[in-house]
């Protein structure tokens, strides 16, 4: 019986620990959360800026110096995909990588490199491109963004000019309400004609349209530079933002499933060593009514 009151004392105090560690965990994704996305809602307004910069580049009939190069009978596509580097995170790496393997699929062109960041969605990029997947690792915080995209950027402008990928797609969770996420993509590149098309129609915001003061091609070029960095850092901080939001909830049913384990041990506890006092209170009745049996006349 104290055998079995020392286990079950054990596995308390381990259950106890280890919901410790969960609180910590959840108190920690908790506020990464708001971090990432005070960081999206920052850069929508700066997002505009530069949209509407383009807007009036474009609209001076600057042709895009990131467009297609030349024309190819088979598209060579580039995937950036945005996982985790940790788990606890549910079904997290798995749904987007179900998600790009379905959208590459569909796409027409082959896929000739894939930059997967974060190790769990690495060992998931590999099944489909195993000799073309790049890996890099997860930011640990808004200011590790700015240099992984900076990364990516160079990255990619180095493989566009080895010829080795002419079209250039982003993967990622998207956060919706609460902890629940959907797995997205966007075309970063090639910034086409039908792209230039579509930003020249924006509408300046006021009858006060500004023009460009010098040459037109490098104030466009560097508005571009600018979209593309603001688009890769958004999807980043959206997909931060996702990744915590999914460790939360799992935490929480973490937390939920070791309390319910803890009621269980504490009441097997309390009837284990319940039945081992009633057995000690027995013994001592017993031993009362034998020791007065041999007493009496």
């Amino acid at each position: 019986m104290s055998g079995n009151l020392q286990s079950l004392r054990r596995k308390i105090d381990g259950a106890r620990d280890l919901q410790g560690v969960v609180r910590s965990m959840k108190a920690l994704a908790a506020s990464s959360i708001g971090q990432y996305e005070k960081a999206v809602r920052s850069l929508a307004d700066y997002r505009r800026t530069v949209e509407l910069s383009l807007a009036v580049s474009l609209r001076e009939g600057v042709s895009t110096p990131l467009a297609t190069r030349r024309k190819v009978a088979i598209k060579s596509i580039g995937a950036i995909v945005l996982g985790s580097d940790q788990g606890l995170v549910g079904g997290f790496n798995e749904v987007l990588a179900e998600f790009v393997s379905g959208t590459l699929t569909a796409l027409p062109g082959k896929v000739k490199k894939i930059w997967a960041v974060g190790e769990r969605i690495q060992l998931l990029m590999r099944d489909i491109e195993p000799a073309h997947t790049v890996a890099l690792s997860v930011p640990g915080s808004v200011h590790g963004i700015t240099p992984l995209v900076g990364q990516l950027l160079i990255d990619i402008e180095a493989a566009r000019e080895r010829g080795e990928v002419e079209n250039i797609h982003v993967f990622y969770n998207h956060p919706k309400s609460g902890a629940v996420y959907e797995p997205v993509s966007t075309q970063l590149l090639p910034l086409d004609r039908e792209w230039g098309h579509a930003f020249a129609a924006i509408p300046w915001p006021s009858n006060n349209v500004p023009q460009i003061i010098g040459p037109a091609a490098p104030a466009l070029q560097a508005f571009i530079r600018e979209y593309l960095f603001v688009v890769l850092y958004q999807a980043c901080a959206e997909s931060l933002a996702s990744e915590n939001g999914s460790r939360l909830a799992a935490m929480q049913r973490a937390e939920k499933n070791i309390q319910d384990m803890l009621e269980t041990l504490n009441g097997s506890f309390r009837r284990i060593r319940q039945e081992s006092i009633d057995e000690e209170l027995f013994d001592v009745i017993a031993g009362y009514e034998a020791l007065a049996g041999k007493l009496s006349p």
